[in-house]
């Protein structure tokens, strides 16, 4: 475990009922990076999402929070570090978007305690600039997919956390407003100094804003580093399955292209 990272993991065995998803995962995340997390369906990345966050009971190994077992937090301490975006769904409530992102300051309000002026203000720097403040009064079950994940963003920000995980944020967007939440995490990183790590399924997208890249295969990292290293047609090949070409992208960035009419077998997609 790195000496500076602000999240770690060492070693981590977990998973669901009896069926093991991690196999000793060993992960540091230095405070200021933007990593992605990537890996082929199954690989164990929201797995990995909820062990960090004490969501899920380990088996063994530990969770370290700046430089501390995640064991010695409370779950209103862990909430007040660490914010989450799960993976894009609907709501069965009409909430407003307003009161959809108060919820983020829920770790600092006590019992039966109402919100604040300063959990007030707080919540509307987080619509101001998620670009959500528009909406404020709007239902989030009328919301778009790009304008439910900016709202579900504002209410991560809302926390006022230095860590923000999340769970591909891009799910199920058109492409404009996959380049619009990564624009928006690329800012919140640069500009607010946000520690965040994200899985994502798009290997460019993931390619193009995250410096550092980390690849789950079965549960085990099978490669951590920048992505000019890290993405490569063997790599796809071998964890993936899948036939593609990688060439140089914008500003030098891999950029990944499935090759039609090609077919990787489970055997050799595993040499």
């Amino acid at each position: 475990m790195s000496e500076e990272s602000i999240l770690a993991a060492r070693q981590v065995v977990c998973g669901y009922d009896e069926r093991d998803v991690l196999h000793g995962v060993t992960l540091a995340v230095t405070r200021g990076e933007f990593v992605g997390l990537i890996g082929p369906n199954g690989s164990g990345k929201s797995t990995l999402l909820r062990a960090l966050t004490g969501v899920l009971p380990l088996r063994s190994g530990e969770v370290f929070l700046e430089e501390q077992s995640l064991s010695r937090y409370r779950r209103r301490q862990i909430a007040q570090r660490i914010a989450v975006v799960p993976q894009l769904s609907g709501s069965i409530f009409p909430f407003t978007v307003r009161d959809y992102v108060m919820m983020g300051r829920t770790p600092y309000l006590g019992r039966l305690q109402g919100q604040r002026p300063t959990d007030v203000k707080v919540a509307r720097q987080a619509m101001e600039l998620t670009s959500t403040i528009h909406l404020a009064d709007r239902p989030i079950t009328d919301l778009s997919g790009g304008e439910l994940q900016r709202t579900t963003i504002a209410r991560a920000v809302a926390q006022d956390t230095s860590i923000l995980l999340l769970d591909e944020p891009t799910a199920f967007l058109d492409i404009n407003h996959q380049h619009e939440i990564f624009e928006l995490l690329s800012r919140f990183n640069t500009q607010r100094g946000m520690t965040i790590l994200c899985v994502s399924h798009d290997l460019n997208l993931a390619a193009q804003y995250c410096p550092r890249l980390v690849v789950l295969k079965d549960g085990v990292v099978y490669a951590d580093g920048l992505g000019s290293q890290i993405i490569s047609e063997h790599m796809v090949r071998e964890v993936y399955g899948a036939p593609v070409q990688v060439d140089e992208g914008p500003a030098g960035k891999p950029r990944v292209s499935l090759l039609p009419g090609e077919m990787i077998t489970s055997e050799e997609g595993h040499r």
